[in-house]
C-alpha cells in the first residue's frame, strides 16, 4: 500500500515537472514576443494584434481540444500538441535571419503566435484532466494546490528571465530557450507511466460530442454554476488584476520600480496562495472554500480602490492573489470532483474557453471605462460584486449544495 502511495506521488510530480518546465518556456516567449514588438513599433494595434493572436485560436480551439481528450489517449495528445508547438517555433527561429524587413518578420511572429495558440487550446484540457487520473480524490485539492503555485512561480520568473534573455541575447535566443525546454519537459512525461483510458474512438460526430459537452455542463446545477462563477471571476478580477499598472502609474508613480513592485506582490500572492491551498487543502465543503474566497477576493479589490499608500496597496495585493489562487485551486478541483473522466476533457475545454472570451472582454470594457472615470471607483465596484457573490454563496445552502 505505502508503494502504491508512493508511486502515485512520484508519477503525479513528474508529470507536474515536465509541464512547468514547457510552461516556463512558453511563458518566456510570450512576453519575449510582445516586448520586441512593443519595442520595435511602439505601436497599440500590432501589440492588440499579438494579444489578439494569443487569445482567439485558443478560445475556438479550447471547444475541440475538450472533445479530444475525451476521444483519445490524453498522454499523447498533450505530447502532440507540445511537439507541434515546438516545431513552429523551431521553424520561425531557422527562418529569422532570412527574413529582412521589419514587417515581415513582425508578420511571422503573428503567424507563429497564433499556432501557438492553437496548440495550447489542444493541451490545455488534456492537462487539466490527467492530475484526477493520478492523485486520489482527497489529495486532489492539494495537488492542484501544488500544481498553481508552479504556474504561478513560472508567471513570476519567466517576465525577468524574457528581459534577461532579450537584453543579453537576441529574440532568437528565446526561441530556442523554448524549443529546448519543450523537449526537456516532453522527454520527462514520456516516462510518466498513464492508468488505462477507455475512449470512445469516434463513436459519434465529434460536433454531436461537443454539443452533448455543453448541454451537459449548463444543465448541471453544480458544474454549470461553477463555470459562470468561473468566468464571472476572471472578468471582475480585470480591474483589480490585470489594470493594476495602470493605476500604479497614476496614483504612486509612473517608474518601473513602482510597476514591477505591483506585478511582484502579485505574483508573489498567487504563489503563496498555491502553496497555502496545497497544504491547507480547503474546508471539507467546497462552497464555503469559494465564498472565502471570493469575500477576501472582493474585500481586497475595494481595499486596494481606496488605499493611498503603496505599502498598503501591496499588501493588499498580495491578498488579492492569494485569493485568487484560492478561487481558481476550488472551481477547478470540484469540477474534476463532479464530472465524470469520460466528459472532463469536454468540461475542461469550455473552461479554457470561458477564460480565453472573460479576460478580453474585461479588458475591452474596462480598459477604455478608466480613461473616461477613475479606475479606482472600477476596482471599488468590481470588488463590490465579489464581495456580494460570496455573502450569497456563503449565506445560502442551496447554492453549489452538492460539492
Amino acid at each position: 500500500m505505502v508503494q502504491m502511495q508512493n508511486n502515485w506521488k512520484k508519477k503525479t510530480a513528474f508529470f507536474l515537472i515536465s509541464q512547468t518546465i514547457t510552461l516556463f518556456g512558453s511563458q518566456i516567449v510570450q512576453m519575449a514576443v510582445i516586448w520586441y514588438v512593443t519595442l520595435q513599433t511602439t505601436e497599440g494595434a500590432w501589440v492588440a494584434a499579438f494579444s489578439l493572436c494569443s487569445y482567439l485560436p485558443q478560445f475556438f480551439l479550447s471547444f475541440w481540444g475538450g472533445v479530444w481528450a475525451d476521444r483519445y489517449n490524453r498522454k499523447v495528445l498533450i505530447i502532440a500538441a507540445d511537439t507541434g508547438t515546438a516545431a513552429v517555433t523551431l521553424i520561425m527561429l531557422l527562418a529569422m535571419p532570412y527574413i529582412t524587413g521589419e514587417r515581415e518578420i513582425l508578420t511571422a511572429l503573428l503567424f507563429m503566435s497564433a499556432l501557438r495558440s492553437i496548440g495550447a487550446g489542444v493541451q490545455a484540457p488534456a492537462v487539466n484532466t490527467v492530475i484526477p487520473r493520478l492523485v486520489p480524490k482527497e489529495a486532489l485539492m492539494r495537488y492542484n494546490g501544488i500544481n498553481a503555485a508552479m504556474q504561478s512561480f513560472v508567471q513570476f520568473s519567466a517576465p525577468g528571465a524574457a528581459g534577461v534573455v532579450l537584453t543579453a541575447g537576441t529574440l532568437q535566443m528565446a526561441l530556442l530557450i523554448d524549443v529546448l525546454t519543450a523537449a526537456l519537459g516532453i522527454g520527462i512525461f514520456v516516462w510518466v507511466k498513464m492508468p488505462e483510458e477507455k475512449k470512445i474512438g469516434g463513436a459519434v460526430p465529434a460536433f454531436r460530442e461537443l454539443f452533448e459537452g455543453t448541454c451537459c455542463a449548463f444543465s448541471d446545477k453544480v458544474i454549470g454554476k461553477l463555470l459562470l462563477l468561473y468566468g464571472a471571476i476572471t472578468f471582475l478580477c480585470v480591474p483589480a488584476g490585470y489594470l493594476s499598472g495602470l493605476l500604479v502609474s497614476r496614483i504612486y508613480g509612473n517608474t518601473y520600480g513602482y510597476m514591477t513592485a505591483a506585478e511582484l506582490a502579485g505574483f508573489g500572492g498567487m504563489l503563496a496562495g498555491g502553496l497555502f491551498m496545497s497544504v491547507w487543502g480547503g474546508f471539507k465543503a467546497r462552497r464555503k472554500t469559494l465564498a472565502a474566497g471570493l469575500a477576501v477576493f472582493g474585500l481586497a479589490a475595494v481595499g486596494m480602490g481606496l488605499a493611498r499608500n503603496f505599502i498598503i496597496y501591496l499588501s493588499l495585493m498580495i491578498m488579492y492573489g492569494v485569493a485568487l489562487t484560492t478561487l481558481q485551486t476550488t472551481i477547478t478541483t470540484s469540477l474534476q470532483e463532479n464530472t465524470g473522466f469520460s466528459v472532463q476533457g469536454r468540461i475542461f475545454g469550455l473552461m479554457n474557453s470561458i477564460y480565453s472570451v472573460s479576460y478580453p472582454a474585461g479588458m475591452a470594457l474596462f480598459g477604455p471605462m478608466a480613461d473616461k472615470i477613475p479606475l479606482q471607483w472600477i476596482m471599488i465596484a468590481s470588488g463590490g460584486v465579489l464581495l456580494f457573490l460570496g455573502i450569497v454563496l456563503g449565506g445560502h445552502k442551496d447554492h453549489f449544495s452538492a460539492i
